[in-house]
This record gives C-alpha cells, sequence and structure tokens, in this order.
C-alpha cells in the first residue's frame, strides 16, 4: 500500500511538474512568438523575440549610456536622452512598431485619432499596472471601471473652482516660505549668487501639497516624503528589471526594502488620518484641506446610499499617498523646467514679469488675477509641451479590440509616447522643438488644429483630476519668483532631464538668481 501510496505521489508531482513546464514554455516562447506573428500581420514592425528577455537588455544599456552624457550642446530634442530605445525604435521601424519586455509586446500608438480612442474608451483600455504599484500608490489612479467611478466621484468635489480658491493661501505661504530662504542666500552674496533651484521647489511644493492636502506643513509630511521619493525610485528600478511571476514575493534586498517603506509610509499617513478622525469626534474639524473634503464626502455618501458606498480605511490611505506623489511632482517638475527654459530665453522672462508687475505690482496674487495671466499661461503650456511630467502614457487591453483599422489581442500592453508626440513635427511644424509659447496665444485647441496631439495630463473620462490645482500653484509660485528675481543659467548647469516618475533635472538646476 505505501508502495502505490509514493508512486501515486510521484505521478502527481510528475503530472504538475510537466504541465508547469508547459505553461512555463506557453508563456516565455509560443505565446511570444504566436503574438510577434500576429502583431506583424496587423502592420506592426519591431525586433523579433528573444528568449526571456526581449528587448530588455538593449533597453538597459541605452538608458545607462543615455544617462551618462549630458545634451550638449543644450537642446530641446530630449527624446533621444529620456526616450533611448523607444527614439531608436522609431527610427528603425517608424510609428507603428512594438518592443519586447521579456516575453511581453508593447505596441506603440501615436497617431492623434487612436490616442483619443484610447484614451476615450478608458473602461476597454485600461491602466497598466505592474506588481509593484500597491508597493507605492494606488489611489483612483489605478483603480478601473465602477470603483474608479466611485473614487471619482467622491474626490472631484475637491477640486471644484471654489475649494481651490481655498487652497490658496498654502500655496502663497508655502513659495513665500521658499524665497524667504532664498532672500538669506543672495542678500549674503551681494545681491546674486548661484543656486540649484531644484530641491527648493521640491520642497515648496511639498510643503503646498502637505497644507492643503493635510493641514499640516512640511516638517511634519518630511518623513513621508523622502520615504515616498526613495519608494519612487526603487519603483523604477523594479521595473527595469525582468519580472518573472511571483518574484515579488521572494525575500530580496529590494522586496524587502520596498515592503519596509511601504508599511511606514501607511502607518504615517494613518496617524493623520486618525488625528483628523479625533477633531472629526470631537466636532471641531474643518474641510478646507483635502483631506477633511475627503473625509466630508466619504461622510455624505454614507449618509444618502450607505456604508457600500463609502471609502474603505485603506483606500482613504492609498488616495493620500497618491496626493503626496502626484500633488508634488507634477508642480515642481513643471515650475522647474519652467525657470530652465525662461533662463534660456530671457524675452519670454521679462514678457512674463511685465504681465505680472501689471497685474498684481508687489502686491500677493489672488485668484481672478492669476486667472488673467494669459502670457504666463502660454508659457506653462509650451513647457508642458517640451517637458511633459509624464512622457508616457500606459493602457492595456483585457480582450480583444479594435482600434481604428487593428485588431489588438487581450492582454496587449499599449505606449502612448506623449514626449514624441509634442514634438512631432507633422502635428508641430518644423520649430516643434523649439520654445514658442506664441502658438498657444489662442489656446490649446487652435495650437493643436484640434487633433488630439497635446496630452501632459492625459485625456478622456481619466484627464488628471488635479491639473487645475497644479496650474494654479504653478501661476501662483512663478509670479511670486517674477516679482522678486531674474534668473539665467549658470555655466555650471548641465542638461541632463531623466524620468524617475516623473521627467526631472538628473544633475540638479543651477541658476544664477539676482534680486530685483
Amino acid at each position: 500500500m505505501e508502495i502505490l501510496d509514493s508512486k501515486g505521489a510521484i505521478l502527481f508531482t510528475s503530472i504538475f511538474l510537466v504541465l508547469y513546464a508547459w505553461k512555463f514554455f506557453n508563456w516565455v516562447w509560443l505565446k511570444p512568438r504566436k503574438l510577434e506573428k500576429y502583431l506583424r500581420h496587423q502592420g506592426f514592425t519591431g525586433n523579433s523575440y528573444r528568449f526571456m528577455i526581449g528587448d530588455y537588455k538593449d533597453i538597459a544599456a541605452m538608458a545607462k549610456d543615455a544617462q551618462s552624457k549630458p545634451i550638449s550642446p543644450l537642446s530641446n530634442d530630449i527624446m533621444p536622452r529620456v526616450m533611448p530605445f523607444i527614439h531608436q525604435t522609431v527610427i528603425n521601424y517608424g510609428r507603428n512598431s512594438f518592443l519586447w519586455f521579456g516575453p511581453n509586446p508593447t505596441v506603440l500608438i501615436s497617431e492623434p485619432e487612436l490616442i483619443k480612442e484610447v484614451l476615450s474608451r478608458n473602461t476597454v483600455f485600461q491602466k497598466t499596472s505592474s506588481p509593484y504599484d500597491k508597493l507605492l500608490a494606488q489611489g483612483i489612479a489605478a483603480y478601473e471601471k465602477d470603483k474608479w467611478a466611485k473614487h471619482r466621484k467622491l474626490i472631484n468635489p475637491a477640486f471644484n473652482v471654489e475649494k481651490l480658491k481655498l487652497m490658496l493661501p498654502s500655496f502663497y505661504t508655502s513659495c513665500f516660505d521658499m524665497l524667504s530662504k532664498w532672500e538669506g542666500i543672495v542678500s549674503s552674496q551681494g545681491g546674486s549668487c548661484e543656486l540649484d533651484v531644484w530641491p527648493y521647489l521640491q520642497a515648496m511644493t511639498s510643503d503646498a501639497i502637505s497644507r492643503t492636502a493635510f493641514g499640516s506643513n512640511y516638517e511634519e509630511g518630511r518623513k513621508i516624503f523622502e520615504l515616498q521619493k526613495e519608494q519612487g525610485h526603487l519603483f523604477v528600478q523594479a521595473l527595469q528589471s525582468l519580472y518573472i511571476p511571483g518574484w515579488r514575493f521572494l525575500p530580496t534586498k529590494l522586496n524587502r526594502k520596498m515592503k519596509e517603506i511601504a508599511k511606514e509610509v501607511e502607518s504615517s499617513i494613518l496617524g493623520v488620518i486618525n488625528k483628523r478622525m479625533r477633531v472629526i469626534e470631537a466636532g471641531e474639524a474643518n474641510s478646507d484641506d483635502l483631506l477633511g473634503m475627503l473625509l466630508e464626502s466619504n461622510f455624505n455618501e454614507v449618509k444618502q446610499h450607505g456604508n457600500e458606498s463609502r471609502m474603505s480605511l485603506k483606500e482613504v490611505i492609498e488616495e493620500c499617498k497618491l496626493f503626496y506623489i502626484a500633488g508634488q511632482e507634477t508642480t515642481s517638475s513643471m515650475l522647474l523646467w519652467t525657470m530652465i527654459l525662461l533662463s534660456q530665453h530671457l524675452d519670454w522672462q521679462a514678457r512674463a514679469r511685465e504681465e505680472v508687475v501689471h497685474i498684481f505690482g508687489k502686491g500677493k496674487p489672488d485668484y481672478q488675477g492669476l486667472n488673467h495671466l494669459k502670457t504666463v499661461t502660454m508659457i506653462f503650456h509650451e513647457v508642458l509641451r517640451l517637458y511633459p511630467p509624464a512622457v508616457m502614457l500606459g493602457r492595456m487591453t483585457h480582450e480583444e479590440t479594435k482600434l481604428g483599422s487593428i485588431i489588438l489581442p487581450a492582454g496587449l500592453q499599449i505606449f502612448l509616447p506623449a514626449l514624441l508626440i509634442h514634438q512631432d513635427r507633422d502635428l508641430w511644424r518644423d520649430d516643434s522643438k523649439e520654445f514658442k509659447p506664441e502658438r498657444f496665444s489662442e489656446g490649446v485647441l487652435k495650437a493643436t488644429k484640434r487633433q488630439f496631439s497635446y496630452l501632459p495630463f492625459g485625456g478622456g473620462p481619466r484627464i488628471c483630476i488635479g491639473q487645475n490645482f497644479a496650474m494654479l500653484e504653478a501661476k501662483m509660485a512663478l509670479a511670486m519668483i517674477l516679482q522678486q528675481y531674474s534668473f539665467e543659467l549658470s555655466p555650471s548647469y548641465t542638461h541632463s532631464p531623466e524620468t524617475v516618475l516623473i521627467l526631472q533635472p538628473q544633475h540638479g538646476a543651477q541658476l544664477i538668481l539676482h534680486k530685483l
């Protein structure tokens, strides 16, 4: 009997191993080869599939080489450095091309009408995800279908015009604190000095999101910001490695560190939420910040539709994690590249300052005046065209889907290369890589000729919910900077944009500030 049991166990184990081996072989060879044949039949071209690694080796090597060299002479043609492999793929194979992340193909979609269709059909073309997303942040940016719709409904009230007006004092205070630090440095050096403005802009936007999201200041939120920043670097590192299913559960150094940070971030945010809940229970709550508005909206939803429609505590934490990342990164990136470009184009810097002084003088910027900054708005649109915070948008099919005249298979990842579209000569003329804010003098629709060729905040139903928040904060900060300083590029500045969650300077942003 024991012999039969032993034989049965061996037979069961053998069948299991054979099935697993077959599944593995299908994943790393049969399925990729079948998909490659299918995509080529649909008119896509790219490198032939290479067992297991796909294009990973080339992607990593080209990224490493690009990051080792700044762009010299200084140019806005940043795609070869920021997206070197995709840049080379387009050169080699054209716009309708694909690349391999291990055994998984990804197609590039760069025709405006097809991009519009992808972003408009958000229930069909869903957001891409990685197994590491939960360790960074989930929230509304990651949810799909009914869950996304529920969270969008609950969060929307926090970003309406009246609520944004309430955030202006926080924007002002955060920027005033930054300028006070600059004042101390510049005054000690005779009214002019070289300064790396990047860490100051990051600290300022971090302080602003702390105040507007949680009613605290940057010092209280510093730990969370530093942890999320470190997590972002580890997240990118994980994405650049070949992922094998189940790998994230192994106790590797990277996995252990990411899990430790995720727990610490959640614990810190939970502390902020619990503190707020105690205030609410004491009847002393105010809902002037995003967390207060979110909890109030959640409370009202429970009153109207019951507990099933509310956000769980875990979901509130995830939204807060997302606020911390998105609320800080986007605005700091936009302001940074604006200062870099205005340091090169002093005529536009002078025009922007003249407009700011005309509307506000040396006084405190207000909401109505900020909305009348036409030149500043044109400048920001052009900066976001040349240096979009997110250079690439990702989507995925979950079933066989028709896109235009193309039939895309289920499980296919799609890249929408925003940077490539933003600098396309066919869409933006021969001066597409030049800084010319006047192209937006009559608005975005006129500049794009009503084509879907400008997507710094995405598009369709899932367009970034915080875009007005980011623009308002950036206008406040730039207006206050222009009131007090003129600035130019330092000879020590090296133009080295790179992507770490968002587009940022690899070696800082050294400017020479002159006190006015």
